[in-house]
């Protein structure tokens, strides 16, 4: 019996489908923000001193202070990647902030 579909428009009916199915999880991927909050492997007082102390945050309240601009701030081994900082443990976003900001010498 044949197929009421020819085999070429089921091939395209079958690469549309694909398409929109991958296409949408491939532009999500792309578009998520940096995110530098995983605090695995870090000791519960090294998260409290990160969250209560230096106060941490993805990003900074204050567009001045931002991680990257402190003399604290050790650059990201990869673009894209997180950075750190000399005092708060573990990944730092550059765009984020902390009440110890320190402006880094002109």
């Amino acid at each position: 019996m044949r197929s009421p579909l020819g085999r070429r428009e089921a091939i395209r009916h079958l690469v549309v489908m694909t398409a929109s199915v991958a296409v949408p999880g491939l532009l999500l991927g792309c578009s998520k923000k940096q995110s530098c909050s995983d605090v695995t492997g870090l000791t519960p007082d090294e998260v409290q001193f990160r969250n209560n102390v230096a106060a941490y945050v993805e990003v900074a309240p204050d567009p001045t202070k931002k991680c990257d601009g402190c003399a604290q701030w050790t650059a990201a081994p990869a673009p894209g990647a997180c950075g750190g900082c000399k005092v708060v443990k573990g990944p730092i976003n550059a765009a984020g902030g902390c009440k110890l900001f320190v402006a880094r010498p002109s």
